[in-house]
């Protein structure tokens, strides 16, 4: 088997671009669960709404692609303020049942015919990336040492991505030890606490899910210049779940839990998905068990695992602290 060829690979998952998605929006998740106690499940529609906000900008009514990210922020906003304004009164459950159903649906409206003169319909756009990459300061050519030699846009897009996961980490760090984020906290310890004080409960709501929801759209953005193209059914409800599990297995309601846990969990699925192949391609696994087919969906089996068993024996996480988990659902 060629384990060298499965830790390099694994290495350059940790900062790779799927990291930085997830890790920016698993930090919008920390925002609304782990400090307001906001059961959001719509978090793929954030960062759908962060990629074509971008491309929609830029391909259909060619504008810069930074006007398409204001956009982006834009369309963020406004998307949770038609979730929030709605259901923030409510039950937490109810947040959860609307933001999982409007991400969905804004899914297959992304998809539909009738808007596919905007959006591509399910094929997408593409073509929209030139203005992100005509800026590289880099000059032509791959840079790097060891696994992670690129191209010089590849670390134009990584150095940007990080940035921005940098910036927003600091920013949650600065808010959350304001006044403002300690609301929140109290929010999610107890609302109707929060509220005898003179806190007006929903305003904040409403400002931690717009936060969060930006933090998320920006994900979709880097995703967006990094494939350089847009597809409505990369973003179904399983990068809400996934953002979920990368928070959970850094440590929710930790500043750097989303980060950690974002590049722990897609190194885990590169060197889960490395081994298996080499070992059916070494006949250690026998093809008659297993196809290499199969090794998409018995690699996420074996982290659900993983992941299962970590609830048992360390649910707060690597950095959490476990009673950083309750939620006041009244």
């Amino acid at each position: 088997m060629d384990w060298g060829g499965i830790f390099e690979n694994t290495l350059r998952a940790a900062i790779a671009k799927d990291a930085i998605v997830f890790a920016l929006a698993a930090i919008g998740l920390n925002v609304h669960f782990g400090y307001t106690g906001l059961l959001n499940f719509g978090q793929a529609g954030f960062v759908a709404l962060g990629a074509y906000g971008t491309a929609i900008t830029v391909d259909y009514y060619g504008q810069s692609l930074w006007l398409g990210v204001l956009a982006t922020i834009a369309s963020a906003v406004v998307f949770a303020l038609l979730l929030g304004v709605p259901t923030l009164r409510l039950r937490t459950d109810y947040l959860a049942i609307v933001t999982i159903a409007a991400s969905e649906g804004l899914r297959l409206l992304l998809r539909s015919v009738t808007l596919g003169d905007f959006t591509g319909g399910s094929t997408g756009l593409s073509g929209f990336a030139g203005d992100f990459y005509s800026i590289n300061p880099l000059p032509g050519g791959r840079y790097g040492f060891g696994p992670f030699r690129y191209s010089s846009d590849t670390w134009w897009m990584l150095t940007v991505g990080w940035t921005l996961v940098l910036l927003a980490t600091l920013l949650v760090w600065a808010l959350m030890r304001s006044p403002w984020g300690r609301v929140l906290k109290s929010i999610r310890e107890d609302e109707n606490a929060a509220r005898s004080l003179g806190k007006n409960v929903y305003y904040y709501k409403m400002q931690s899910l717009v936060l969060g929801g930006v933090i998320g759209a920006l994900g979709g953005f880097v995703n967006a210049v990094a494939t350089r193209s847009v597809q409505p059914d990369n973003y179904g409800t399983a990068i809400t779940f996934f953002a979920y599990t990368a928070l959970i297995l850094g440590g929710t309601a930790r500043i750097w839990g989303p980060v950690v846990g974002a590049m722990l969990f897609w190194v885990v699925i590169s060197f889960t998905e490395g081994v298996l192949r080499e070992a059916i391609g070494n006949e250690v696994i026998p093809s008659s068990f297993m196809s290499t087919t199969q090794v998409g969906q018995v690699r996420f089996m074996l982290v659900g695992l993983g992941l299962a068993l970590l609830m048992i024996f360390r649910p707060q996480g690597i950095f959490g602290d476990r009673r950083e988990l309750a939620l006041d659902a009244r």
